[in-house]
C-alpha cells in the first residue's frame, strides 16, 4: 500500500506539473491581451527614450497590442528600478534601464532593487549608443585636441552639461576629463538634454555629451557644433567625424540598453517577448531607424543579455573607481 501511495503521489505531481505548464504556455499564447507599459528612467527626449520609443513601436505592431513608454526619470534610476521590481510580474510591465541603472548605481545602492538575476529576469538586448561630444561654436574650438588644449590653458573654466549625475553622459564627461589631465565645470541639469542645449546653445554653458538623438535638433541648427564620438570606430553615418580614441588611445564610451522583467514574470511570457524583441531589433527598418538618430542594435536572448550585462559591469568597475578618487 505504502508504495502504491507514493506511485500515486507522484503520479498526481507530475500532472501538476503538466497541468501548470500547459497553463503557462496557454497564458503566453493569449498575450498580450490588454495594454503593456515600458518603465523607463530616462527623461523624455533622451536617447534611451527615444530607443525605447523605437522598440515600443515595433513589438506593439508584432504583437498586436499598445505598448506604452512611462518615463520615470530622477534619483539616478532608482525611481524606475522601484518601480519596475515592485510591478506586478504578469509581463503587463516591462522595464528598459540605461546602461548606469545597472553599472553604476549598484556600486553605490547596493539595497536598491538592480541586481540581474536577483530582481529582474532579462529578456534581450535593445540599442546602444556612442556618446558624442559637442561644444558651443563659438567657444572656437573644432576639434577634440583643440577643447583639450582650452580646457589646459583655462583649467575649470569650461563647462559641461551634465545631463543626469551618475549617468553614462556624466561618467563620459568625467572619464574624458580625467584621461586628457583636465578640469571640467559640471553643470547638472534634472530634465535630460532639452533642459541643457539652450544654455550650450547660447554660450552659458561650454559642451555637453550625449548620444545623438538627444542632440541631433541642436546638430543641425547649428546650436551646437560636434567635435569626436566615443565609438570604437568611425560611424559610417559621421565618415568625417573623428572618434575620441584618435585623440586618447582606447577611449570608448557606449551607452546601451537591455529589456528586463520583474522577478516571477513567467517563463513562457519572457520568452515570447524575447523572440518578438530579436526579431523587431534585427529587421532592417528597426535598425535604419536608429542609424539615423546614431543609435544601432543586436539580437541577444536572456542567457546572453545577463552574460553582457555582467561583463559590463567588470569593464567599468575599475573606471568607476577611478572616477570617484
Amino acid at each position: 500500500m505504502t508504495k502504491l501511495w507514493q506511485w500515486l503521489r507522484i503520479i498526481g505531481l507530475c500532472l501538476g506539473a503538466l497541468s501548470a505548464a500547459t497553463a503557462a504556455h496557454a497564458q503566453a499564447d493569449n498575450y498580450p491581451n490588454k495594454p503593456v507599459s515600458i518603465i523607463s528612467d530616462a527623461a523624455p527626449g533622451s536617447t534611451p527614450d527615444v530607443d525605447a520609443r523605437f522598440v515600443a513601436e515595433g513589438l506593439g505592431k508584432a504583437l498586436g497590442q499598445q505598448f506604452i513608454v512611462v518615463n520615470h526619470p530622477g534619483a539616478n534610476g532608482s525611481i524606475a528600478a522601484r518601480a519596475a521590481a515592485e510591478a506586478p510580474p504578469d509581463g503587463y510591465t516591462l522595464f528598459m534601464p540605461a546602461l548606469s541603472t545597472f553599472v553604476a548605481l549598484p556600486s553605490v545602492a547596493p539595497n536598491l532593487p538592480l541586481m540581474l538575476p536577483r530582481d529582474f529576469i532579462p529578456i534581450g538586448y535593445t540599442a546602444e549608443n556612442p556618446m558624442f561630444v559637442a561644444v558651443n561654436p563659438k567657444l572656437g574650438v573644432s576639434t577634440l585636441p583643440q577643447l583639450i588644449a582650452l580646457a589646459k590653458k583655462e583649467p575649470g573654466k569650461i563647462s559641461i552639461a551634465v545631463t543626469g549625475v551618475a549617468r553614462l553622459t556624466d561618467l563620459t564627461g568625467l572619464l574624458l576629463a580625467d584621461r586628457a589631465g583636465v578640469q571640467l565645470l559640471r553643470v547638472p541639469y534634472s530634465g535630460g538634454p532639452a533642459a541643457a542645449l539652450a544654455d550650450v546653445g547660447s554660450g552659458r554653458v561650454s559642451m555637453i555629451i550625449e548620444g545623438y538623438s538627444g542632440i541631433v535638433g541642436a546638430v543641425k541648427s547649428g546650436q551646437v557644433k560636434l567635435i569626436a564620438v566615443a565609438s570604437p570606430e568611425r560611424l559610417p553615418q559621421f565618415p568625417d567625424l573623428p572618434t575620441v580614441a584618435e585623440t586618447i588611445p582606447g577611449f570608448r564610451a557606449l551607452g546601451w540598453q537591455v529589456m528586463v522583467a520583474p522577478k516571477g514574470t513567467p517563463t513562457a511570457i519572457v520568452g515570447k517577448v524575447s523572440d518578438v524583441l530579436a526579431k523587431v531589433v534585427s529587421s532592417a527598418g528597426f535598425k535604419d531607424s536608429l542609424a539615423k538618430i546614431g543609435s544601432y542594435s543586436r539580437a541577444m536572448t536572456p542567457e546572453q543579455t545577463l552574460a553582457f550585462v555582467r561583463q559590463e559591469q567588470q569593464t567599468w568597475a575599475p573606471i568607476l573607481q577611478k572616477v570617484k578618487k
